[in-house]
């Protein structure tokens, strides 16, 4: 950026000295933004990388364009090629566009959304890109996502260069008209229009293919990496305890896609029309129509600009102040769907426990509740729409005659020709939406800006649940000798806080099996929990073996969507075992009548009861064969004859394995070599004892 910041000095060093010897005032303009814009563009290396981008291509075409400009002037540009000479206003146009992009890199939300836009730009993944004619080749993700952005951008001023011809042409073909000129008519219709018009065509189906592959591999991308940074090392369970960001599926799938298409619309849209009102405002100021100050001689001149920068003004202002309220409840609206959509997802994820307990009208109630908030909120976000619409809608009518109004007495007195009465009224619509771009995209910003938040507020979760798991005040996992797992001046504490369980000091590796007990709420989970690291509340250190594989078996095992061969194998992926080793696993689990439906796919969460689901775990854990085995109550739902038969299979099929169960029925401890007790503390806290086997009481 700095040697572009430089070469944009040079320039613009020149053209305020050819302006001052020439008297130029708009070389002498296109020198002072320039200057302004060689210390943004110095600057610019301090702003997000996604605004550096827009600054970078506009110093790059100010420099191109200026270039052309001063050569123009000073005599040297071709003579047969005059008309393609690049005019100085279109080099003080993108120079004024780097500025403001240095100016709005300051604007806290601009800030936000370049904060989440700019990782993809700065990837350095490798990815195959397609380009005709040059075939598939390698290509560093950034570097494609940069280079089609850059693309994005210039077309979309090129599409803006053609629509200012096609304006010029709407004079010349209705002056034609107006004078019943039939070769130039037809000339115009021909030559002119026909030629422009293919042309935006082609750029505008152009720009739907560009931006179609840049905006599925953004979001590709950021699915990917919110998917990574939520699922790493627990950190969405950490965010589910504490309660920090509702409803992570929808902010995934629905808020990073509408994120990603705002973002794009906005930018290149709002690109677009600034481009359009700097282009259409030198057609209206150049209109030989201007107007006096009532009682004096002075004259105001370019009043076709004036005229629309304070009627834009205006709309704009009372958009604003009718449609603010709607970045609240757009935000509000879109929790409370997601909240109903949990609500049915879950009811279809424990629907035979519903069915069971004759739960439904209770569900109904709930669901009822639910949506009865997405009515209400519903309600308000209508009636605000409906007041945001109705000013909107007058004020597009009132627009199609204002130009007219504005311009009929001129016409009338004859000092303006139709061809220039219809460009005139292009051109003042064309201004006209573009500084009315505010208002007619209000409800589309309110809810781009709840989409920010709500990415924004994601993001500060995850690095919350991130942070928590690397504290120094916290849980940490130590190194502990082989066979040992140590445990020492340890604080397990709730989520808010309260210490539930203290540990002086605990070896769950004295004996080859271990049973955990205690009264209900004394912490046994919490401390399986965080040997497994995933519990983050609380200070101390958990002694491991280097490179121990431990496995932790819950009450209720998770069962992925898919086939029941998948089922078997997760974690893993469910070509990592052979159908002998599946067979033999569920065989050893007394699940050998499943054994012929491993590649069926079935909502085996549903399809298998407890017990099965409960014995299907244990399979995982005879195929994956850990150094630490726990048990969370995770043969609960077997009958003790089958829990028996149970532990015994995995003693003779994991001889190396160490178990720590938790569990009530007093058959247990016969089948673990130690015992570990949670006893009360005075402070109301659990320690856990190491006991022997046989004086223990069954209560």
């Amino acid at each position: 950026m700095r040697p572009l910041s430089f070469a944009v000095a040079v320039l613009a060093v020149i053209a305020l000295a050819i302006g001052a010897q020439n008297g130029s005032a708009a070389m002498i303009g296109m020198g002072v933004i320039g200057a302004l814009l060689a210390v943004a563009t110095h600057r610019a290396t301090t702003i997000p990388y996604f605004l550096k981008i827009f600054s970078g291509i506009f110093a790059t075409e100010y420099v191109v364009f200026g270039l052309g400009s001063v050569i123009s002037q000073l005599g040297y540009w071709p003579t047969g090629w005059q008309a393609a000479a690049p005019p100085t206003s279109l080099a003080t146009t993108v120079g004024v566009f780097g500025v403001l992009i240095y100016a709005i890199s300051f604007v806290p939300v601009v800030q936000r959304i370049a904060r989440i836009a700019s990782p993809y730009f700065l990837s350095e993944a490798r990815t195959t890109a397609h380009l005709w004619p040059f075939g598939r080749y390698q290509v560093k993700l950034g570097h494609l996502a940069v280079g089609l952005i850059a693309f994005l951008i210039v077309l979309n001023q090129a599409q803006v260069g053609v629509s200012l011809r096609i304006n010029f042409f709407y004079r010349d073909f209705y002056n034609a008209l107006q004078e019943k000129n039939a070769p130039a008519f037809w000339d115009q219709l021909f030559y002119v229009f026909c030629v422009w018009a293919a042309i935006s065509v082609v750029t505008n189906l152009i720009e739907i293919v560009g931006q179609s592959v840049l905006l599925i591999r953004w979001r590709e991308w950021m699915a990917e990496e919110y998917n990574k940074r939520w699922l790493q090392n627990g950190t969405h369970y950490r965010i589910s305890l504490a309660g920090t960001a509702d409803n992570p599926d929808q902010r995934i799938s629905e808020d990073t896609r509408a994120f990603l298409n705002q973002t794009y619309a906005f930018s290149l849209t709002l690109l677009t029309q600034v481009s359009t009102l700097v282009s259409f405002s030198i057609i209206l100021w150049s209109i030989p129509v201007a107007i006096t100050v009532p009682g004096t001689d002075l004259v105001i001149p370019g009043f076709l600009f004036w005229a629309t920068l304070i009627y834009a003004a205006i709309a704009t202002w009372i958009t604003h102040h009718i449609g603010k309220p709607l970045i609240a409840l757009e935000f509000e609206q879109e929790r409370r769907e997601a909240n109903f959509r949990f609500s049915l997802a879950r009811l279809r994820e424990y629907s035979e426990q519903i069915a069971l307990m004759r739960g439904e009208p209770a569900e109904r109630h709930h669901l009822v509740q639910s949506f009865g908030a997405i009515v209400l909120n519903f309600y308000h976000l209508m009636w605000r729409k409906l007041k945001l619409t109705s000013f909107t809608l007058s004020y597009n009518q009132a627009n199609v005659v204002i130009p007219l109004v504005l311009l009929a007495p001129y016409y009338f007195a004859g000092a303006i020709a139709f061809g220039v009465l219809t460009q005139v009224s292009s051109a003042f619509g064309r201004v006209e939406t573009a500084m009315s771009f505010f208002i007619n995209s209000y409800q589309s910003i309110a809810s781009y800006l709840a989409s920010i938040n709500r990415l924004t507020t994601f993001d500060a979760a995850i690095a919350q649940a991130q942070q928590a798991s690397g504290v120094e005040k916290g849980i940490h996992h130590a190194v502990a000798p082989a066979g040992a797992m140590q445990i020492a001046d340890t604080t397990l504490s709730l989520p808010n806080g309260d210490p539930i369980v203290r540990i002086d000091n605990l070896d769950l590796g004295t004996a080859r099996s271990t049973l955990v007990i205690g009264p209900s709420g004394s912490g046994k989970s919490t401390l399986f929990r965080a040997i497994a690291g995933i519990w983050p509340f609380g200070e101390g250190k958990i002694g491991i073996p280097q490179g121990a594989h431990v496995m932790l078996l819950p009450q209720r095992p998770y069962l992925p969507q898919g086939s029941l061969r998948a089922a078997l194998a997760y974690p893993s992926q469910e070509e990592a075992f052979s159908d002998a080793e599946l067979a033999a696993a569920m065989q050893t689990v007394k699940l050998a009548h499943l054994t012929e439906r491993l590649d069926e796919v079935d909502l085996w969460g549903q399809r298998l009861s407890g017990g099965e689901q409960q014995r299907l775990a244990v399979a995982r854990a005879l195929l994956s064969k850990p150094d630490w085995l726990f048990l969370d109550e995770a043969t609960a739902s077997l009958d003790e004859k089958l829990e028996g038969e149970i532990y015994a299979a995995i003693d003779e099929a994991l001889p190396q394995t160490k178990v720590v169960s938790i569990g009530h029925r007093s058959t247990l401890r016969e089948m673990h070599d130690a015992i570990v007790t949670m006893e009360r503390n005075e402070d109301g806290t659990f320690r856990p004892e190491a006991k022997s086997r046989e004086p223990v009481d069954p209560a």
